[in-house]
C-alpha cells in the first residue's frame, strides 16, 4: 500500500474511522436508546462520539506548536475511551443492539490504539527532515 502525504486532517485514517464510527452511532444507536437516557447516557454517548474527529481536526491547525497537536490528540483519546463505555452500557444496561454494540467497541478500540500511537509518533513524525529522493 503506497503512503499518501498527510496534508489535511482529513488524510488521517483515525480521523476518516472516528467520523465513520460518528455516524453509525448517532444514526443506529442513540435513536434506540430510550427516552429515559436523553439527558444521560444519550447526551453523553452524543458528545463523546462527536468530539473525537472534531479534536482531531481542531488539533491538527496546531500541528506546527510542540505539544498542541498531541494535546488534542491524547483529549481524543479520553472521548474514545469515554464512548467505549458508554456503548458497553448501552448494550450490558438494555441489551440494544447487542452485535453493533460490539462492532462500534471493536472501532473504537482501533481508534484509541491509532490516536494513542499517533500522539506517540507526532513528534518524530514532525521533525522529519524532507528526502532528497522526490
Amino acid at each position: 500500500m503506497e503512503k499518501t502525504p498527510i496534508r489535511s486532517y482529513r488524510d488521517l485514517d483515525v480521523y476518516q474511522r472516528s467520523y465513520k464510527a460518528m455516524l453509525r452511532v448517532m444514526k443506529e444507536l442513540i435513536l434506540k436508546l430510550p427516552p429515559s437516557e436523553k439527558y444521560d447516557l444519550k447526551d453523553q454517548l452524543s458528545r463523546s462520539c462527536k468530539a473525537i474527529p472534531r479534536l482531531i481536526a481542531e488539533g491538527f491547525a496546531k500541528k506546527h506548536q510542540k505539544f498542541g497537536f498531541k494535546k488534542y490528540l491524547d483529549d481524543a483519546l479520553a472521548e474514545s475511551n469515554e464512548t467505549i463505555v458508554s456503548i458497553e452500557q448501552a448494550r450490558d444496561i438494555y441489551t440494544i443492539e447487542v452485535e453493533l454494540c460490539n462492532g462500534l467497541v471493536h472501532e473504537y478500540d482501533i481508534t484509541s490504539k491509532q490516536l494513542y500511537k499517533l500522539s506517540e509518533s507526532w513528534d518524530n513524525f514532525r521533525r522529519k527532515p524532507p528526502t532528497n529522493n522526490q
